[in-house]
């Protein structure tokens, strides 16, 4: 199966961000929905991924500052592939952005797995819909997305 990968403006694919989106965050892990949409959609660069028949299975945002967020793959295609494509896809738009580093709110039972690919700690712990998370950040010349695969 392939995939294809393209920038949408939110207002357009509001729709199919927020399906998919609503469907990982909201149903599978028990995000409250007016904590996992914010202000900062209209704002962000949202990447939609579809499959050959053009239906919606991923998708995820890029901030002005280089954050990284919104991860969201349906079940069903939850495959390194699809992950590396997305984030490659992000890191490039990030660079494209000027951006020189981009960074992740990261879950801290991740941390060390994200320190070991380059990443370092950003801040102190905060917590982010009821989970505590610690940011980390990475230079985009650094920045591997092979060991990602659950990065919501």
């Amino acid at each position: 199966m392939g995939y294809h990968i393209n920038k949408v403006e939110w207002e357009l694919g509001k729709e199919l961000l927020q399906q998919i989106r609503e469907r990982v965050f909201v149903c599978e892990l028990h995000i409250p929905k007016h904590i996992e949409f914010d202000n900062l959609d209209r704002y962000a660069h949202h990447i939609l991924v579809t499959d050959d028949s053009q239906g919606p299975v991923a998708t995820g945002r890029l901030c002005s500052d280089g954050l990284i967020g919104r991860i969201a793959v349906l079940p069903e295609h939850r495959n390194r592939s699809v992950y590396r494509s997305l984030l490659t896809y992000i890191v490039e738009l990030a660079q494209q952005q000027g951006c020189d580093c981009v960074s992740i709110n990261c879950i801290l039972n991740e941390v060390e797995r994200f320190k070991r690919n380059g990443f370092e700690q950003q801040g102190h712990v905060f917590m982010e819909a009821g989970i505590p998370r610690l940011r980390m950040q990475c230079p985009i010349n650094r920045f591997n997305t092979k060991p990602f695969t659950l990065v919501h």
